[in-house]
C-alpha cells in the first residue's frame, strides 16, 4: 500500500510542478489525506503468517517483535537489545516508560481513544487495541482462538488493519518521498494564516518532532504527561498526603520540561494545559484508609480538571509559576517563547474565573505581563455556555475526546470493542464516533459553542486539540465551523496539513 500511495504522489507532483497555481490546487486537492499515514509509516511483508487476533487498528503502520506481558519485562527486554511488542490488557501513564521504546502495542481493551491509541499515535507506534478475543492467562501466556502465545514469541501487528500476526514480519520502514513535503509546502500556501496546524505535545523530543512535521504551534501539551515513572510518587504525595513540600519537586520538573518544550517551538504558541488526569492513573497500586478515600467509582468524572486545581489551588499556582519561570528563561537566552495556558475540565463560569485568579497572582509573582489563560470545551455544559465563557477566556479549544464520550454516554476506554464495533456493523453507527467526528450530536456544540463565544467576542480564538483534529473528514468540519487552529498528534501533523487546505477549497 507504501508503495502505491508513494507512486500516486510522486506521479501527481511529477505532472505540475512546473505548473500555475490552479495546477498546484488541484493537485492538492487530488491526494487523499490518508495515503499520508501509508508513506509516514512502515510496511509489512506477511507472506503466509497466520493471523492470531484482530482488534481496532488504532494507530498506524506495522510492527514486528517478541511478545512481552508487562511493562516491567519489556523494559527488561529493550535493554538486552531485543525488538518489543508490548501485548497487555490495557495501558495505563506508569507504562509510558515501555510505551517509549516499544516497536508496537497490543491491548484486548480500549479503543480509538484509549490511554494505549492515543499515546501510540503521538509518539508514531503501530498499536492495534480492543483485541477481545485474547485471553491473558496466570500462567504467562496469551490465547486467542485456540493458539497460544508465551512471552517472549515472535508477534507481528498491522497498526491500520487491526491485525495481529503469529511469527515475525519483515518490515520495511520505508520512508516518504521527497514529493511529499513538495505537496505539503503547496498545501500551506493555500493554508496561508487563516487556519493553522499545531500538535500536541509534551516534551521537548515530541515538540521538535511536530516542528520537523510542519506544525505552527503546540495546542496541547498535557502536563500530566510530564508527572509518570518515578515522578508519580511526587502527585501521590501532594495529593494523598497533603503534602506541599511535594509541590517544590515538581515545580523543578515543570520548569525543565517547559523550557525545553518552549526552546523547540521557540516564536510559536505553546498551549499549556494544567494538570489534568483521572486521579486512578496517578494513585494506582496504593492502598491504606488515605488512598482508599480517593477511590471513584467513575475516576473519568471524578476529581480531575479544574476540580483538583481549585480544591488544591497550591497545584495550579505551582504550574503557573514553572511557566512563568520557564518563559523568563528563555527569554534571557534570547529566545521568543509564546505560552499560553489552558484551564481543563471547565463546566461553570465561576470555576473558570477562580482558576484563572488563582494563575494569573501566580505568574504576577515572576513576570509583569500576564499570559493569556482560556479554556478547553470539552463538557456539554461547557459548550452551551460558551458566550459566558468568553467573558473570562483569552481562548477555546475543544477537547472532543471527553466531549464525545461525555455527550453521547459512551466511555471511550470500554466500549469501542464491545458496542461500538457492533454497532457501526449493524449500520446504527456509521463509524466510531471518537475516530471521526460526530456531526450531528458533537458537531451541533461545537457550532453553538463557535457562534456562541464569538458573539460575546468577535475576535475570540478557538481551536481543537481533541484527536479529531487530526482527521480529514473532523477537519472539514472544524474549518466550515470557523475554528482558527487544529490540534493533533505529531505525526499527524503532515495529514493535517493537507486536510485543512484541502478543507479550505472546498470552502
Amino acid at each position: 500500500m507504501a508503495s502505491d500511495s508513494a507512486t500516486q504522489l510522486v506521479d501527481l507532483v511529477s505532472a505540475v510542478a512546473d505548473g500555475d497555481d490552479e495546477a498546484k490546487r488541484l493537485a492538492v486537492a487530488a491526494f487523499d489525506p490518508m495515503l499520508v499515514d501509508d508513506l509516514l509509516h512502515g510496511a509489512a511483508d506477511l507472506g503466509g503468517a497466520a493471523v492470531f487476533a484482530s482488534g481496532i487498528g488504532a494507530s498506524p503502520g506495522a510492527a514486528a517483535g517478541r511478545a512481552y506481558f508487562t511493562a516491567d519485562a519489556a523494559m527488561d527486554a529493550f535493554d538486552r537489545g531485543e525488538m518489543v511488542v508490548l501485548v497487555c490488557p490495557e495501558t495505563s501513564p506508569a507504562d509510558e516508560g515501555a510505551m517509549r521504546v516499544v516497536e508496537g502495542i497490543i491491548t484486548g481493551r480500549g479503543g480509538l481513544a484509549s490511554h494505549a491509541a492515543v499515546v501510540a499515535r503521538g509518539w508514531g507506534i503501530p498499536a492495534v487495541c480492543g483485541a477481545e478475543t485474547l485471553e491473558f492467562g496466570d500462567d504467562g501466556s496469551v490465547m486467542a482462538g485456540g493458539s497460544q502465545l508465551a512471552e517472549g514469541d515472535e508477534i507481528s501487528l498491522d497498526g491500520a488493519s487491526g491485525e495481529i500476526y503469529l511469527g515475525a514480519a519483515q518490515i520495511d520502514a520505508g520512508g516518504p518521498p521527497a514529493e511529499l513535503e513538495v505537496l505539503l509546502s503547496w498545501a500551506d500556501e493555500i493554508c496561508g494564516q487563516e487556519v493553522a496546524v499545531r500538535a500536541n505535545a509534551d516534551n521537548g523530543e515530541d515538540a521538535s518532532r511536530a516542528r520537523e512535521f510542519g506544525a505552527q504551534g503546540i495546542g496541547l501539551c498535557r502536563t500530566e504527561h510530564q508527572f509518570l515513572g518515578e515522578r508519580a510518587s511526587l502527585v501521590q504525595r501532594f495529593v494523598v498526603d497533603d503534602d506541599e513540600s511535594a509541590l517544590d519537586e515538581m515545580f523543578d520538573h515543570q520548569r525543565s520540561d517547559f523550557v525545553e518544550v518552549l526552546e523547540a517551538m521557540d516564536g510559536l504558541p505553546v498551549t499549556v494545559r494544567l494538570l489534568d488526569a483521572p486521579l486512578h492513573e496517578f494513585l494506582h497500586g496504593l492502598t491504606g484508609p488515605a488512598a482508599d478515600k480517593f477511590h471513584e467509582a467513575n475516576p473519568m468524572l471524578g476529581f480531575r480538571g479544574v476540580r483538583l486545581g481549585i480544591l488544591r489551588p497550591a497545584l495550579y499556582a505551582m504550574q503557573a509559576r514553572a511557566l512563568a519561570e520557564a518563559v523568563k528563561q528563555r527569554r534571557s537566552d534570547g529566545g521568543d517563547p509564546q505560552a499560553e495556558i489552558m484551564i481543563p475540565l471547565v463546566g461553570a463560569v465561576a470555576e473558570l474565573r477562580e482558576a484563572t485568579a488563582t494563575v494569573l497572582a501566580a505568574w504576577a509573582e515572576v513576570l509583569d505581563t500576564p499570559p493569556v489563560v482560556g479554556t478547553m470545551v470539552e463538557t456539554p455544559r461547557a459548550a452551551l455556555i460558551a458566550g459566558a465563557l468568553a467573558d473570562t477566556a483569552g481562548f477555546l479549544s475543544f477537547g472532543t475526546n471527553d466531549l464525545t464520550q461525555l455527550t453521547f454516554g459512551y466511555s471511550r476506554d470500554d466500549l469501542e470493542a464491545t458496542v461500538i464495533g457492533p454497532y457501526v456493523d449493524k449500520g446504527i453507527l456509521s463509524t466510531s464516533p471518537f475516530g471521526s467526528l460526530d456531526i450531528d450530536g458533537v458537531g451541533a456544540l461545537v457550532a453553538l459553542a463557535v457562534e456562541s463565544g464569538r458573539s460575546t467576542n468577535s475576535h475570540l480564538k478557538i481551536g481543537v486539540c481533541g484527536e479529531h483534529g487530526g482527521d480529514p473528514a473532523s477537519i472539514r468540519f472544524f474549518v466550515e465551523a470557523g475554528l482558527n487552529y487544529v490540534s493533533c498528534s505529531p505525526f499527524r501533523v503532515p495529514i493535517a496539513r493537507l486536510a485543512v487546505a484541502q478543507a479550505l477549497l472546498q470552502k
